[in-house]
């Protein structure tokens, strides 16, 4: 039997391989890059690739013409909850992160008894790094990424910062691998400067997971003044700045995407990008650093409800989009997706084990993503807080909330998405069914950490100075009528 022609052919692929490699092409190993984009407070409509008119966003609208662009892609109402929900493949009631955000005063953080994605991925050889905000625990390091998992960390700590001067309430939060720096800049561009730079001098025969977790466009509203000047046309000022800081956090994430490009590591890479919640539109949830009281909040989440905080869609659905050239079809992706739905996707891509994860509420999408597939969660669950609680099941979404007087809200999302007509009163059977199934959820769930620290609070207030009428004068005759 002649074996010329195999051994030639055996030949010519050893050739084409070492070609390939010298030429700096995908790396030998199946594991894809993972590039976890995270926006800070955007609103829905405030994308091009959501029809945003006035705000440019040309390479985050490249990117979703070119992927999966999810018309239904749900978070939790607020920051921490959000977060703690990727990092953990679980709803956030069920350890006590569900109600608010860590404060920047406040000394709790997430459980570590929780097995976080990127201590998943590095069990299967990736390397792991964030860059930018963590906000899932800060005053102990046991809470820190770097002891979570993390190879590589750069970025923020707590919830909100100065852009230019890293700090809150003249605090520094600013650290790379645990240490301060303290350094000239504007967060934003630092980040997609560091994120590049990472990128750009990885050993890509290693897989990578960067966790990109920008602050922007989250209060206080700031931008470089040429940013700012680029929107010159629009009248609010606030909505200007805004879209300044849209815009460059936009170009940050042309940057990496260069990035990539340029390392050769672009077609074996998964970029995933969205936002922790629906944009800003109740004072309340602006933050502690922007007094927002004499301006107009300029988030737009149009044509769903209210915005972030809320259990109503606009604080819930954000805009989001996943993009892997080859991989993933470019269309929209109507299925209902969960931020838990990321970490056993990811991991599944990988070939990771999620063994020693605590019983995991996410679901496996990557068929729902690649090709547009019935997505296989049916329920979603907003939150579920001693004094509120919301779930969709279906089409069929509840809010209630128990505090006295109490109320219901049942919609019908495939019909008013926009949540403008009350059903409850013409369906009790099926408010009846789903008030049940978040009764039911309520007896799993943790008791909000953000609660019992604010109870430490009002003790120790109870504790202080009597306030009483001692006004020099008070209860003189001339007082008398």
């Amino acid at each position: 039997m002649n074996s010329r022609p195999s051994l030639h052919l055996t030949v010519l692929l050893l050739f084409c391989s070492l070609a390939n490699a010298i030429a700096g092409g995908e790396p030998p190993s199946s594991k894809p890059h993972i590039i976890h984009i995270v926006a800070d407070d955007l609103g829905w409509k405030d994308v091009g690739f959501n029809g945003c008119a006035d705000i440019k966003t040309p390479h985050l609208d490249k990117l979703a013409a070119e992927g999966a662009k999810l018309t239904q892609f749900y978070v939790q109402p607020m920051c921490t909850p959000t977060r703690a929900a990727l990092m953990t493949g679980r709803y956030p009631f069920r350890y006590g992160l569900q109600t608010s955000v860590i404060p920047s005063v406040s000394a709790y953080g997430l459980d570590t008894a929780e097995w976080l994605m990127p201590q998943c991925l590095k069990e299967v050889g990736y390397k792991t790094a964030i860059i930018g905000k963590w906000h899932l625990g800060h005053a102990d390091k046991k809470w820190w990424p770097k002891q979570r998992g993390f190879d590589y960390q750069y970025g923020a700590m707590i919830g909100e910062l100065d852009y230019f001067t890293h700090e809150e309430h003249g605090v520094l939060d600013w650290f790379r691998n645990n240490e301060p720096v303290k350094e000239q800049g504007y967060t934003t561009q630092l980040i997609g400067k560091d994120a590049a730079k990472l990128i750009e001098t990885h050993d890509t025969s290693t897989p990578l997971y960067l966790y990109l977790a920008f602050n922007a466009p989250h209060t206080p509203y700031q931008a470089p003044q040429e940013y700012v000047d680029r929107y010159a046309h629009i009248e609010d000022p606030t909505r200007r700045t805004y879209a300044g800081m849209i815009t460059c956090l936009d170009d940050e994430i042309g940057r990496v995407v260069a990035a990539l490009e340029k390392a050769k590591m672009r077609e074996n890479t998964i970029i995933l990008f969205h936002s922790d919640n629906g944009g800003t539109h109740n004072p309340l949830f602006a933050g502690v650093m922007a007094d927002v009281s004499k301006i107009k909040i300029p988030c737009d989440n149009s044509s769903y409800r209210d915005g972030k905080g809320s259990l109503y869609e606009g604080g819930t659905r954000v805009c989001a989009f996943v993009n892997w050239p080859g991989k993933i079809k470019a269309q929209p992706v109507n299925g209902l997706i969960h931020a838990v739905d990321i970490y056993p996707t990811l991991a599944g891509l990988a070939g990771a084990s999620t063994a020693k994860c605590k019983p995991l509420d996410g679901l496996n999408v990557w068929n729902t993503l690649a090709e547009n597939q019935p997505s296989p969660r049916s329920e979603i669950i907003y939150n579920i807080e001693p004094f509120r609680g919301a779930l969709r099941q279906g089409d069929w979404k509840l809010i209630w909330r128990t505090m006295l007087p109490s109320s219901v809200d049942l919609y019908n999302l495939a019909q008013d998405p926009s949540e403008q007509t009350n059903l409850a009163a013409q369906h009790p059977d099926k408010v009846i069914a789903l008030q049940q199934r978040l009764d039911t959820l309520a007896k799993e769930s943790a008791k909000p950490l953000f609660l019992a620290d604010q109870f430490k609070v009002i003790m120790k207030n109870m504790a202080g100075e009597p306030v009483l009428p001692i006004d020099e004068g008070f209860g003189e005759a001339d007082h008398a009528p």
